[in-house]
């Protein structure tokens, strides 16, 4: 029963584990749900990139770069002014 339950958590954590296992770009399914969430926002996604167990969108919104910092549920958690 033991080795069953580390089975099931080992299993359960390997596909979150795999989108932040190196800093790259994400899959091209990821991308687009990132580019229709923020455009949806008022955005311009100019890059998209998978970095520090986060997903970090470059966009443009009324004149102004920001870093849009999003987590694996492509849940946006912190805005940064981009200089």
């Amino acid at each position: 029963m033991r080795h069953s339950l580390k089975l099931l958590a080992l299993v359960l954590t390997l596909p979150a584990a795999a989108v932040f296992a190196s800093d790259s770009a994400p899959s091209a399914d990821t991308q687009a749900k990132i580019r229709d969430l923020l455009t949806g926002q008022g955005y311009e996604v100019r890059k998209i990139e998978a970095e520090d167990g986060q997903f970090e969108a470059y966009a443009v919104k009324d004149g102004k770069k920001y870093e849009v910092y999003l987590n694996g549920k492509l849940e946006v958690v912190k805005i940064k002014e981009d200089d």
